[in-house]
Formats: C-alpha cells, structure tokens, sequence
C-alpha cells in the first residue's frame, strides 16, 4: 500500500503566502517525480507544479510560474509547495500525485493524494 498525505491548506486573504506538504508512505521502491495539481468547481485539474527525483527539475503551470516554489526532500519521501501573492483565482482543492515504483509492482504507477482545500478570500 502507498499512500500520500497532503497538509498545510487552508483560509488566506489575497497577497498571502500558505505552504503544502506531502508525504508518501508505504511499500516504496524508488519515487520517479512528485507534484501539485488542483481543481477548482467546475473547471478541470491542472498541473500546477512537479519535481523529478532524479534530476531535480521542476516544471510549472503557467499561472503560477514566478509565485509558486516547489522543493522535495526525497530522503522523506516529502514535497512542499511554497505559494507566494495568492490571489482568489488560485482557490481550489489541491492534490498531491506521485509516479513511482512501489514493492509491489515493480513498474510505474500513479498514486493521488487526498486533497487540501486552499480558499483565498478577503
């Protein structure tokens, strides 16, 4: 079983900062890249930010690019999304997803995390 959990969302006026954790557990192999997704009401999930192990890159969504960080600390299996000058467009729920090689399979899978609400209003 492999899990990710999500934390650190939340309520924050416009200009404000919130910082996302996401840890994954379980029967691991090796983690390929994490990252952030979110979805906000009636529109479709988008990428927001991810980070490959391997060679640490990182890639954003274009809304974000210049607000948000993303940093992983793969010794704990953990990713954490910094987000700077939030503003209302940025509420949704945002969701953590891994790519990586759990004991039980042997290949790639995709592993979602649960969702953290994050609500930017005044």
């Amino acid at each position: 079983q492999v899990q990710l959990v999500e934390s650190g969302g939340g309520l924050v006026q416009p200009g404000g900062s919130l910082r996302l954790s996401c840890a994954a557990s379980g029967s691991i192999y090796n983690i390929v890249d994490m990252g952030w997704y979110r979805q906000a009401p009636g529109k479709q999930r988008e990428l927001v930010a991810s980070i490959t192990k391997s060679s640490g890159a990182t890639k954003y969504g274009d809304s974000v690019k210049g607000r948000f960080t993303i940093s992983g600390d793969f010794a704990k299996n953990t990713v954490y999304l910094q987000m700077n000058s939030l503003n209302p467009e940025d509420t949704a729920v945002y969701y953590c997803k891994s790519v990586l090689i759990p004991r039980t399979a042997w290949s790639h899978q995709s592993y979602w995390g649960q969702g953290t609400q994050v609500t930017i209003s005044s």
